[in-house]
């Protein structure tokens, strides 16, 4: 299959060939190849099959026991995250369980080799840095690995080795999918052993490029720091979706650098006109580049990781390059105004009678509409930054608007008829952070707090912790930083303690 100058190899015949008669036939006499994401098979339920954009009953059927066994007995083994694939194929197969260890629900994903999807990225492949790839799941970060390493493979002749936890980017199968070229390919045996094999794949077999899928642990990126650090390039993505996301990720932040409170003397201080504790960056970035993928064919490229996240820790806005590929297969560079990347306005510049601060005309509070946006996040945000700033349920009533960048693409007309009268600033999130740093741009507040950014890099690790039921600890702060992470972890239950000796004392949440 051919689309827009891309080969596409999805072997479905193959995947079909582990389906129950019925549910294949059913597949089969649908459209929409092209778009099918996953088959969903749950005891009990109907056979469900989702596309892209909708999803379908395959069958009138519940699915049975037998069902599950039919596909189970032919496909691979499954592994302990409960995945496995089918041999020569990128499809993945993952089950869920019962307390007995039953199979009570199958997940057929359809894997595909997409030939020519990093043309727009292949410039900066080429140039030996080491690269992170982020976005959220399904977005397409695992099929630009698979295309990076055959490039680097095949057509720089490097040596490159592929580690592959689950078999996602080199099939199921001991033979490597040919997807991945002349790379080599180190199977992980349990998921907890990847950095081990990370170590491991430099160690034994002189690797110019190592590629990752899906760094998780803080063991994961101490390997790829000694990756990198050994002077091999290092491709790989990682759990998050943001570079802000993953600055404020206790644990994966070291592979942008890290933060550190740092106490700065009073005259230093005045010079920067910040308090006396910031937070800073506290280490050379593990990746040179990061690229933030925000639709399949739209992505942010930061080129300069240490200089952008000292940006971002300054409270200054990051400005990545934002490249378009269009459905002839040209790449367009246009500006992070264009598609309202994170909390860009769409009427940046003030607007008469409208200036930006702290209040409104008069000192009366900035009336906001949320659109599509989290009420209580925003008032949280409203609060945490002490504005003048009051929430309307009425478009008409608002100063301003607050919307999702979801709904920019669903009711892009109105939001023009509203800019008319009110500024509107897109936020690609409902996340508190990006709320909180949508409402900083429209009042127009320059410099970030080290208990802000403290406070929130908690929220990130009381969210691991309620996920995972792991601890996670924090980077280091001062004590009464440390005060203000112990009463967030205690707001939600959970307990905290303090390790570690200054300079470097931290806290750490607990599970309960």
């Amino acid at each position: 299959m051919v689309m827009s100058g891309r080969e596409i190899v999805d072997d479905l015949h193959l995947l079909m060939e582990v389906l129950p008669e019925r549910i294949r036939e059913a597949l089969l006499a649908r459209d929409g190849r092209g778009e099918l994401l996953e088959i969903i098979l749950d005891l009990g339920r109907l056979p469900e099959v989702r596309y892209v954009s909708e999803s379908a009953d395959l069958s009138q059927d519940p699915v049975s026991r037998e069902d599950l066994e039919y596909v189970a007995s032919r496909v691979g083994e499954f592994g302990e995250d409960n995945r496995a694939g089918i041999p020569a194929t990128l499809h993945r197969i993952s089950a869920i369980r019962n307390r007995r260890g039953h199979i009570v629900g199958l997940t057929c994903r359809i894997g595909r080799a997409v030939y020519g999807t990093i043309d727009i990225i292949r410039d900066i492949v080429e140039t030996g840095k080491s690269i992170l790839i982020m976005g959220r799941p399904g977005i397409g970060k695992t099929t630009k690995l698979r295309e990076v390493a055959r490039v680097l493979a095949d057509e720089f002749g490097k040596r490159a080795v592929v580690v592959d936890t689950s078999n996602e980017i080199a099939g199921d199968g001991d033979i490597p999918h040919p997807a991945i070229g002349r790379a080599r390919r180190m199977q992980v045996r349990r998921p907890e052993l990847q950095h081990a094999v990370m170590i491991e794949a430099v160690e034994n077999h002189m690797p110019e490029v190592i590629v990752i899928d899906e760094i998780g642990t803080e063991a994961e990126a101490m390997a790829a720091r000694t990756i990198a650090e050994r002077g091999v390039q290092l491709i790989g993505t990682a759990h998050g979706n943001t570079l802000d996301n993953l600055i404020m990720n206790p644990t994966l932040s070291d592979l942008v650098g890290g933060v550190q409170a740092v106490i700065l003397s009073d005259e230093e201080a005045a010079r920067r006109g910040t308090q006396k504790t910031v937070l800073e960056r506290k280490a050379p970035p593990t990746f040179d580049i990061l690229v933030e993928i925000m639709e399949i064919d739209q992505l942010a490229i930061h080129f300069d990781v240490a200089e952008t996240v000292d940006a971002f820790l300054r409270g200054e806005r990051v400005s990545p390059e934002i490249r378009l590929r269009r459905p002839d297969g040209t790449v367009d560079v246009v500006s992070p105004q264009q598609v309202g990347y994170g909390w860009e306005s769409k009427a940046q510049k003030a607007q008469p009678g409208r200036p930006a601060g702290a209040s409104h005309r008069g000192g009366r509070a900035l009336r906001i509409f949320p659109y599509g946006v989290n009420r209580s996040k925003l008032e949280k945000a409203i609060a945490d930054l002490g504005v003048q700033a009051e929430i309307v349920k009425n478009i008409s009533d608002a100063d301003a608007v607050l919307g999702l960048k979801a709904y920019q693409r669903r009711e892009g007309a109105r939001l023009k008829e509203v800019e008319r009268k009110a500024r509107v600033y897109i936020l690609r999130a409902n996340t508190y952070h990006q709320i909180w740093l949508g409402l900083k741009e429209l009042f127009r507040i320059q410099q970030r707090t080290a208990e802000e950014i403290a406070v929130q890099a908690a929220e990130s690790a009381i969210k691991q912790v309620l996920e995972t039921s792991q601890a996670v600890e924090l980077p280091p702060v001062p004590a009464p930083l440390r005060r203000a992470q112990h009463r967030l972890a205690n707001q939600y239950g959970l307990t905290s303690q303090s390790m570690g000796v200054e300079p470097k004392r931290r806290v750490k949440i607990l599970p309960k």
